[in-house]
């Protein structure tokens, strides 16, 4: 049977793409290809992806008009967010901690919610 196997991408609106990008790529330390695009690549990039949908009125994005929220994968949880914060990045302070991994928030630059997921 023909199916998805995976998110090939994540496409977000931003008032200056380029910069964010940038940003993104300086603190999140994930690789600009060619054309200004983000993307993993390779072995460690591998692992599970969600695909979920939530309430329309959930509050799990934060508390204003945004639509989707990307996660990341992560390998060191307090580390990023160490840098996230001397970044200027406003931090959650909310953190929640499972079997199957830790999680985190932060905005970035133009106030979009991200969680990070650092796995078990």
């Amino acid at each position: 049977m023909a199916k998805a196997v995976g998110v090939g991408g994540i496409f977000l609106k931003a008032r200056d793409p380029k910069a964010l990008s940038a940003w993104y790529a300086e603190h999140l330390g994930i690789e600009v290809q060619e054309g200004g695009t983000l993307a993993f690549d390779g072995p460690e990039a591998a692992g599970m992806t969600v695909f979920a949908h939530f309430p329309g009125d959930t509050k799990y994005f934060g508390g204003g008009d945004q639509q989707a929220m990307v996660n990341f994968r992560v390998d060191d949880l307090d580390g990023l967010l160490a840098r996230l914060e001397a970044a200027g990045a406003k931090i959650d302070p909310k953190r929640e901690d499972y079997g199957y991994g830790r999680f985190a928030w932060f905005e970035d630059p133009e106030g979009n919610r991200v969680e990070l997921w650092q796995p078990a």
